[in-house]
């Protein structure tokens, strides 16, 4: 993928392989074209030059919502949560992407629309259970701690049936505790789930533990990729990135 935003080159020709089943990290410091590789994906961000594939179907071009059908969903660096809305609810605004209604059964309140919202709440309460914030559901969201607010961000992302999910610095602002702990739940999001994760991340223990490969970004261009212990073997990254001894 390539990408400008007036004289600055964000990528060029940086290229990702996320294989099914794994969870491939991309790393690089500030500026590095992270977040932007993760828009390209995702469709938020117009590439000048490359195409996205997803199990072999051509995404590029395609609006968000349609990647978004098409499974691929995303969390951001900065929360988008709905802080006047309860857990619960903030869950089932991802997934009302996978109700089996129209708007017209929306407006009457038919049979197939209560049938339907029976079935995406439990689906909802089963997800909040799996982040462990089944016993908050009710509450509002603006009350959640910090670290649990990400969690539920996580939480609706996972609701909306995603085959692949980019996460984009998900342990900012999480003490060591609230980063363990979410560095399980992104490997039981791809064990237990069947979900391949992008993780963009700072955190080298969590990028470390969690990884199958890592991808190493320097001024929009790819530095490294290999599995995590190349990773830190390589001494261009290590003198880069991950400091010296």
């Amino acid at each position: 993928m390539s990408v400008r935003f007036g004289g600055i080159q964000a990528l060029s020709e940086a290229g990702l392989t996320v294989r099914r089943g794994e969870i491939v990290s991309v790393i690089g410091p500030n500026g590095a074209g992270k977040t932007t590789l993760l828009g390209v994906v995702s469709g938020a961000v117009r590439a000048m030059g490359g195409t996205v594939f997803v199990d072999g179907r051509d995404l590029t071009g395609r609006p968000v919502h349609e990647r978004a059908v098409a499974g691929v969903l995303r969390t951001f660096q900065n929360l988008e949560i709905f802080s006047n809305m309860t857990v619960l609810e903030n869950v089932l605004t991802g997934a009302h992407l996978t109700a089996g209604y129209s708007l017209l059964d929306s407006l009457l309140r038919t049979r197939r629309f209560r049938r339907e919202e029976r079935r995406l709440r439990g689906a909802c309460l089963a997800h909040l259970d799996f982040i462990g914030l089944a016993d908050r559901a009710g509450d509002m969201a603006s009350e959640l701690p910090y670290g649990e607010q990400r969690l539920l961000e996580l939480a609706r992302a996972l609701a909306a049936a995603p085959r692949l999910l980019l996460l984009d610095e998900p342990a900012a602002g999480m003490n060591n505790a609230e980063t363990s702990g979410l560095g399980s739940i992104i490997r039981r999001v791809r064990d237990e789930l069947d979900v391949s994760v992008v993780l963009v991340e700072h955190d080298m223990d969590l990028v470390m533990e969690v990884s199958d490969r890592v991808t190493v970004l320097n001024f929009g261009h790819v530095l490294a990729e290999g599995s995590p212990s190349a990773i830190q073997e390589n001494p261009e990254v290590v003198a880069a990135y991950l400091g010296e001894d």
